[in-house]
Parts: C-alpha cells; sequence; structure tokens
C-alpha cells in the first residue's frame, strides 16, 4: 500500500515571515524596489493633492468676490421715485435659499466736518442708513474702530467709508480717546469706526453710515431701504434672482432691479469643472506610471530567484506554498513601498502649500487609493510570475544560472 503525503498548511504568521525573509536577505534590492513604488504613490498624491490645494485657495478668493450676493433696488430715474416696503428685508428673509439680508437707505442728508464749514464742500458723499447686520453680510473690515451695536443703533453715532474718512479728514479711530463728530443736518454724530474698502459695493466706501434706528428717530428717516444686499446659497442664486422682485415688491416687481450672479460665481463653477478633470488626468497618469513601475519591479525580483524557488521545491514545498510566499513578499513590498509614498506625498504636499500660503488638501481618496492601489497592483504583478515559477521542476529551476 503506497502512502501519500500532503504538504504542511503554513499558518499566516509563518507565511509572513517567510514572505519578509526575501526583503531581509536583500534589504538593498528590496529597498530600491519599494523606493520605485513609492516615488509612483508619491507621485500620483501630490498632483491630485498639490492642485486641490491650489484649487482651494482660488475658491477661497473668488469667495471674496461675493459669488453668492445679490443686490436688490428700485429702477432708478422714476418720476415719482419708488420706494421700496418697509417689510421688503422680512420677506426676503422667507426665501429658503437665503441664507443673509442686510440692507442701507439713503437718507438724503448731508454731512460736514462742523457747523462751521459749508455743506457743499462734503457733497458726493452720502449719509446712509445700515442695518447692524450690513458689515457681515458685505464681508466688510474695519480699518479702525467698530461697527454698530444694537446699542449703537439707537443713538448718534456713525461709521465711515473709507474715502469718505479720508475726505472727512478722520484718521484711525481709538475707543480709548474722545471719539470725533461730524454735523449731519444740525446734529453732532459720534465717529465709531472706519471701514477699510469694501471690493463688493463701492458706494459704500464714499458714505457715512449711522444707525437704522438712530436715522427715524433723529433724520425723521420712513424706514424704506435703498438698496438690499441679498446672500443666499450659490446652486440655487439664479433662482433666488428670479423670485426676488416679486418678493420685494408683490405689487410692483417691474419695479425692482436685481444685479445678476456675480461673474465670480462662474468663473468659480468653470474652475471647479476644470479642476476635476484636470485632477482626473492626473491621478490616472500617475496610477498608470506608478502601476508599471511596480509591475516590472515584481517579475524581475520573481524571475530572479527561480534558484532558489527550484531549490525550495526538491526539499519539499508545494507549488501552492512557492505561490503563498511569493504573493506575500509582493504584497508586503508593495504595502511597504505604497505607505512610504503617501508618507512622502502627504509631507510633500503640506511643505508645498505651506509655502505657498494655500489651505492643505489632501483627499482621502488619494491616500486611501495610493496604499490600496499599491497593494492591489503588486499582487497583480507578482501572481503571473509566481505561478510560472511554481509550475517549474526542482530539476530544471536549479539549472537556470542565478
Amino acid at each position: 500500500m503506497t502512502a501519500t503525503y500532503r504538504a504542511a498548511r503554513l499558518p499566516p504568521r509563518d507565511l509572513l515571515a517567510l514572505g519578509m525573509l526575501g526583503l531581509r536577505t536583500r534589504k538593498l534590492r528590496a529597498a530600491l524596489s519599494a523606493l520605485g513604488i513609492s516615488i509612483g504613490i508619491a507621485t500620483m498624491i501630490v498632483v491630485t493633492a498639490i492642485p486641490a490645494s491650489s484649487h482651494q485657495a482660488l475658491l477661497r478668493e473668488l469667495s471674496e468676490l461675493g459669488p453668492n450676493l445679490l443686490t436688490a433696488q428700485p429702477i432708478p430715474d422714476q418720476d415719482p421715485p419708488v420706494l421700496l416696503p418697509q417689510e421688503s428685508i422680512a420677506m426676503v428673509k422667507r426665501i429658503g435659499p437665503v441664507t443673509a439680508v442686510s440692507a442701507v437707505a439713503n437718507t438724503h442728508a448731508t454731512v460736514r466736518r462742523s457747523d462751521r464749514i459749508a455743506a457743499g464742500d462734503f457733497s458726493g458723499l452720502s449719509v446712509l442708513a445700515a442695518r447692524s447686520d450690513l458689515m457681515g453680510v458685505m464681508g466688510a473690515s474695519l480699518s479702525s474702530g467698530r461697527f454698530f451695536t444694537p446699542v449703537d443703533e439707537h443713538f448718534p453715532t456713525a461709521v465711515l467709508g473709507f474715502a469718505a474718512a479720508t475726505r472727512l479728514g478722520l484718521g484711525a479711530i481709538s475707543e480709548s480717546d474722545r471719539p470725533a463728530q461730524i454735523y449731519i443736518d444740525r446734529r453732532w454724530f459720534s465717529v465709531i469706526g472706519v471701514l477699510e474698502p469694501v471690493p463688493l459695493a463701492g458706494d459704500l466706501d464714499q458714505s457715512v453710515l449711522i444707525g437704522w434706528s438712530s436715522a427715524e428717530t433723529l433724520l425723521h428717516f420712513d424706514g424704506h431701504p435703498t438698496v438690499l444686499y441679498v446672500r443666499a446659497r450659490e446652486q440655487v442664486l439664479e433662482d433666488v434672482a428670479a423670485v426676488l422682485p416679486a418678493t420685494v415688491f408683490p405689487e410692483r416687481p417691474g419695479q425692482v432691479s436685481v444685479s445678476r450672479p456675480s461673474d465670480a460665481l462662474a468663473a468659480k463653477r468653470a474652475t471647479e469643472k476644470s479642476f476635476s478633470s484636470l485632477f482626473l488626468g492626473l491621478a490616472g497618469v500617475s496610477l498608470l506610471v506608478g502601476g508599471i513601475g511596480v509591475a516590472n519591479t515584481m517579475i524581475i525580483s520573481v524571475l530572479e530567484r527561480r534558484r532558489e524557488i527550484g531549490l525550495r521545491r526538491a526539499l519539499g514545498a508545494s507549488r501552492a506554498q512557492i505561490r503563498a510566499q511569493f504573493l506575500t513578499e509582493s504584497v508586503i513590498l508593495s504595502g511597504l513601498g505604497g505607505l512610504a509614498g503617501t508618507l512622502l506625498g502627504v509631507v510633500a504636499t503640506l511643505g508645498y502649500a505651506t509655502w505657498q500660503n494655500w489651505p492643505p488638501v489632501i483627499p482621502a481618496g488619494s491616500v486611501l487609493g495610493g496604499c490600496a492601489g499599491a497593494v492591489v497592483v503588486g499582487v497583480a504583478a507578482g501572481v503571473y510570475p509566481s505561478i510560472r515559477a511554481s509550475r517549474l521542476t526542482p530539476t530544471e529551476a536549479l539549472s537556470v544560472a542565478a
């Protein structure tokens, strides 16, 4: 009776140790092989993460240009003049996609540096009633001082536009000093702040802003807004613009002029589309180059060790064990290379983005894809050579020159 022998099954721990054996005994070749894989994976991460960081920086700059800002105001030069309803601000807030609303109103008051100066010396400066949330809606910033608080709105206080402050001869405002005063319609107003130039509304630079409530009580302002500033979600900005006239002035929507969406919005959308296509193209090319490098490295690595395979076969190793050994080694080598390449790509991206003062953006898909892709490509590259080598007979494999 002939006895049959079945090759012992390698436990995962032994299989892992066996796969690491080839890497430990050929450290230089393993390091060079892993380096090739790392460069491919790092390239894939860098060419996706750096454009993503640049893209984010560009979108941030475009967002500062107000791509989601609309303005609504009466059509000018009408006789009699069109007055927007006092309730128009509250009505616009009810539009679902609208995120913020503020307004200014022309009080038709005159402003002077003092009561000793003729009113005509400061012609061209407008006195506007402003709501306390105007600065946040417009994305404006202060040069000095402060903007209106809910308390300031009820008192004779003023905030100057950048050009208006220059015309009135006022510099930086310090809250610790006695506030400077200006003369508006025979009343003294304390200047509490000066705005930086407002790119989204140049008219504010030439204006003197006073609180909405104080304009009603001190200057007999009737409460009808002149210009509404509306922020809405970018995706539906055109829809908001379409319903805004009827919302602002239901009785006479044709008398309301609504600004078209900013050109910055179109530029932002075109940028998003073009950069998305660029990301896909760069990632595909880098992954292809990295995959070819991995496949070439693993095929050469396996074919160069055919004598080792023959020796192990002669000592009783089965074909399945040979295949498992080299596949494990392929996975380990590719995984280490992919991990090193991922870390290298992340560090390079962070360094470059910091140098360029960009917000660093590391796409999670690139990081996960870098590690997983290296392993998958490594396995694919090691399957065919390991199968072919495992089919060699011991005598045939040992006869191959080293």
